[in-house]
């Protein structure tokens, strides 16, 4: 496997970086926007992938039936927690792949001839 692209420490920074308010608000109107495109990417993802496959919705029927009402609570936020944590997952992956593509975008496209700079 190659090397990651980013250090531990770059990813600490930049997780301190984007704690701002601020910050957060426009990253925020970025995504509101692209919602829907991300939503679809998302749901195929996440299908594509098996999670809301048979064996799935059998758990959330088995939970659903559960007769204690304590165990059934129990099973239902587990399954709720583990989607949740699958989906953000797979959220902050099309985010770097979103991320990669606007960067390739903006960058200039070289004149017939030049060498294409290695990103």
């Amino acid at each position: 496997m190659p090397d990651a692209p980013y250090s531990a420490q770059q990813v600490d920074a930049a997780v301190q970086a984007i704690s701002d308010p601020e910050r957060l608000r426009r990253a925020e109107q970025v995504v509101t926007h692209a919602a829907p495109g991300l939503q679809r990417i998302i749901d195929e993802a996440l299908h594509d992938g098996g999670w809301f496959s048979q064996g799935h919705e059998q758990q959330v029927a088995q939970a659903a039936a559960e007769p204690d009402l304590h165990a059934r609570v129990g099973r239902l936020q587990q399954l709720l927690a583990d989607e949740s944590r699958l989906a953000m997952l797979v959220g902050v992956t099309v985010g770097f792949e979103l991320h990669r593509e606007l960067e390739a975008q903006a960058r200039p496209t070289p004149e017939p001839g030049e060498e294409t700079p290695e990103p």
